[in-house]
């Protein structure tokens, strides 16, 4: 089973996420903070966060949550999200929590809030646990 440093190191040297600029701001078990500093090439054609990245970054967060948690690979199965309100510049944080837990699928909530705490997205997902057999 990996440490928890071991889980937090993976994720950080994931080439996709040094890309798109994500921060760990925090990485305990079953409590994870990713913050994001908001860059122009992130925007969609409105001039404000594309909501790809909202989606990325709440997809990210839970399964991050997960693996703080039970040290185990997972994918995601079902993602669901409400888009409430749109982001330009600063910076953006987002949360993620488990809210059932079963041997094999998880399922977590998290939101997406700017740097005033204005919520920006809340999602919920079922992810599958990759055990080994």
């Amino acid at each position: 089973m990996q440490s928890l440093e071991e889980v937090q190191k993976s994720f950080e040297e994931s080439p996709f996420f040094s890309h798109v600029g994500f921060v760990i701001s925090r990485f305990n078990e079953g409590d994870v903070l990713l913050t994001l500093p908001i860059h122009e090439n992130l925007y969609n054609v409105n001039g404000t966060l594309h909501g790809g990245v909202h989606a990325t970054m709440l997809d990210l967060v839970l399964g991050m949550a997960i693996r703080s948690k039970t040290r185990t690979r997972c994918t995601t199965m079902n993602l669901n999200l409400n888009f409430l309100a749109p982001a330009q510049g600063g910076e953006i944080k987002a949360t993620g929590r488990i809210i059932q837990e079963g041997y094999k699928i998880v399922t977590a909530e998290g939101e997406l809030r700017d740097q005033s705490g204005k919520m920006l997205a809340k999602g919920i997902g079922t992810f599958k646990l990759i055990r080994e057999k």
